[in-house]
């Protein structure tokens, strides 16, 4: 069930003025049917997330169709015009270039790019936000990028959730607890969920549960017994603080540091938490 601040929302009045995707509609049709009532300040949010949802989805397939290879750090590499690689094996913007044009040629020039699972992840994170609130935004709001190991700018504000359920757009992760020690990059995979029971997992592919759990079975140490499986959790972004710098609404607005306005995620019993 959905709920804007008191009142209960039925799918069927949103969609005769939202225009939505499949994806998206998808979303919205799955947290309209939960048991789970998903509580939001206004529509502008509930619009904002499931928006953003739909555009980690697409980019998390468009990172997978780009041509980009999964390396670890030590063999990572980027394409020099944009970025320059650190000698940990991160990639950091260089200075004079415009932050959206250097993701997005992470998409359109893939072959150039080899990277671990984790920066796969920022990656598709970043090109969702570039989707959704337009590069000028964006290029105002992360100014600085390096992609290295999970590091992230602080205005993607990742919080970790156990939740009764998740959504297409959720960043997941499948944990191999008896890798080989002589392969440690496949000690897990983060992973897009996509839906219909399927995860983009950079360096697998776009597999269900049970084919990310085979590949990475197949990368245990010898004798090994105990299987890989899906965490119990799942990496959102603070859906409800982005959606202030979608262009729709930030026209006339300017774009500030975001130490002021915060936001929470809480989940409690069955209903989650979106407040001010």
């Amino acid at each position: 069930m959905i709920q804007i601040s008191d009142a209960s929302i039925h799918i069927e009045t949103l969609e005769k003025e939202w225009p939505l995707s499949g994806i998206q509609r998808t979303i919205l049709e799955r947290m309209a049917a939960s048991t789970i009532t998903y509580v939001y300040p206004s529509l502008d949010v509930l619009k904002f997330e499931v928006k953003m949802r739909g555009f980690i989805v697409s980019a998390a397939k468009n990172l997978y169709y780009s041509g980009a290879d999964f390396a670890t750090f030590k063999e990572s590499r980027c394409n020099p015009r944009y970025w320059n690689r650190t000698k940990e094996g991160g990639f950091q913007l260089k200075k004079g270039i415009e932050p959206a044009e250097a993701m997005n040629d992470i998409f359109k020039d893939g072959k150039k790019y080899a990277f671990e699972c984790t920066t796969a992840i920022v990656i598709v994170y970043y090109k969702a936000i570039i989707d959704s609130i337009g590069k000028d935004n964006f290029n105002r709001l992360f100014p600085n990028i390096l992609l290295y190991d999970g590091v992230y700018d602080e205005d993607l504000r990742l919080t970790w959730i156990h939740a009764a359920e998740y959504l297409p757009g959720d960043v997941q992760y499948f944990n191999n607890p008896e890798y080989n020690p002589k392969t440690p990059e496949w000690q897990g995979e983060n992973v897009v969920l996509l839906g219909d029971n399927r995860y983009f997992a950079h360096g697998i592919g776009i597999k269900t549960k049970k084919g990310v759990i085979t590949e990475l079975n197949s990368e245990r140490k010898p004798g090994a017994t105990v299987s890989a499986y899906l965490l119990d959790q799942a990496a959102r972004p603070d859906f409800a603080y982005l959606s202030q710098y979608d262009e729709r609404n930030a026209k006339n607005m300017q774009i500030h540091s975001p130490a002021g306005n915060r936001f929470m995620i809480a989940q409690i019993g069955s209903t989650t938490y979106i407040k001010m």
